[in-house]
């Protein structure tokens, strides 16, 4: 079974930085596209950044675009979550999820399998 476990979170100040990391196991991650969201108290789950766990082909989202990173090790079978300049509108619960394929998505339902979560608190 897939499992992905998120670390990393916690409390920052504003215009600092932060990694986070997302764990994956249970199979092959070759032909899979891996992805972050987040999600803010009384908001919707969004999309922050996706990566294609072959190649080196990825995207974030506009609002974060120039200061979060996505990257990953495949030797450590691992996806991050680079987060610089942090601001008090970033806090929220961010998750990594995973899907099957090579076409990665910005949608929520288009992925499979998600990770527990982890809590990114960013004062001001």
């Amino acid at each position: 079974q897939v499992q992905l476990v998120e670390s990393g979170g916690g409390l920052v100040q504003a215009g600092g930085s932060l990694r986070l990391s997302c764990a994956a196991s249970g199979r092959t991650f070759s032909n899979y596209v891996m992805a972050w969201f987040r999600q803010a108290p009384g908001k919707e789950r969004g999309f922050v950044a996706v990566i294609r766990w072959s190649g080196t082909s990825a995207n974030v989202a506009d609002s974060v675009k120039g200061r979060f990173t996505i990257s990953k090790d495949n030797a450590k079978n691992t996806v991050y979550l680079q987060m610089s300049s942090l601001k008090p509108e970033d806090t929220a619960v961010y998750y990594c999820a995973a899907k099957y394929g090579s076409n990665w998505s910005a949608r929520e339902y288009d992925y499979d399998y998600w990770g527990q979560g982890t809590q990114v608190t960013v004062s001001s």
